[in-house]
């Protein structure tokens, strides 16, 4: 997602700044020195002050366009990503109306946008990455499980806990597809991106699931244990034990 630091546009000034002093220079120096000199600053006197303007042009045009259209940009992405995520808390609390409700989260109604308008519309925002990973989720619910994978995947955050529930959720969905591999792979991505209570001890039980049906034993064992040590209170730690019998015993 395309950030844009200030301190950017500081260095970008002061070489403006750095270069009109220079030509002023240049030019006080013509009415001093010898006719050589002149014909040589005289020579690049176009080349420095198109630099000088050059440099001018492209901080005010980065301003404007921060300005006239990131900012603003933002902001309707926001009031847009506010109905969709409505339409989709929806469908989770409505199970005989879900899918018409992740469709209309997906598509829009009501003359608002739906998350793939926003990815559309809104590229570079905070509000159209929310929408790669809800998008994601909203196909995972509507079992297309092809579109959850490809929609997740293009998810990006700095947020670990989303960056863990999207991992995860490209996991459930490979689960589904049946492709066991894949799945356990990005288990494993979305425990070891965060360690929270929340996140890990859920993804760390899935990959020991998941592991234990691939005949992978030792490595079930290893991660049911990893739940036991690192995470005893938390749900995922009930009844592991006898998980782990069960490994042992094969």
């Amino acid at each position: 997602m395309a950030t844009y630091k200030k301190k950017g546009l500081k260095r970008k000034a002061s070489n403006t700044v750095t270069n009109q002093s220079t030509t002023a220079e240049v030019f006080d120096t013509l009415d001093q020195s010898a006719s050589s000199t002149e014909k040589i600053v005289a020579k690049y006197q176009n080349y420095i002050v198109g630099g000088v303007i050059t440099i001018v042009i492209m901080v005010l045009g980065f301003l404007g366009y921060s300005s006239l259209v990131l900012e603003p940009n933002s902001e309707e992405a926001n009031n847009e990503l506010f109905t969709a995520q409505n339409y989709f808390s929806q469908a989770l609390n409505d199970n005989q109306n879900s899918d018409s409700l992740f469709l209309l989260s997906l598509n829009g109604g009501d003359g608002k946008y739906g998350f793939l308008d926003i990815i559309e519309n809104y590229s570079g925002t905070n509000a159209s990455q929310l929408s790669y990973y809800s998008a994601g989720m909203a196909y995972y619910n509507l079992n297309d499980f092809e579109n959850a994978i490809k929609y997740l995947k293009y998810f990006d955050s700095e947020d670990d806990v989303l960056t863990a529930l999207a991992y995860g959720g490209i996991g459930d969905s490979f689960a589904e597809l049946d492709q066991l591999d894949d799945a356990l792979s990005y288990y494993e991505l979305a425990f070891n991106v965060s360690d929270n209570n929340f996140t890990a001890p859920k993804f760390l039980l899935k990959a020991a699931n998941t592991a234990s049906l691939l005949k992978q034993n030792s490595l079930a064992k290893k991660y049911y244990k990893s739940i036991l040590k690192n995470f005893p209170k938390s749900p995922e730690s009930f009844y592991i034990d006898i998980q782990i019998e069960k490994n042992s015993s094969k």
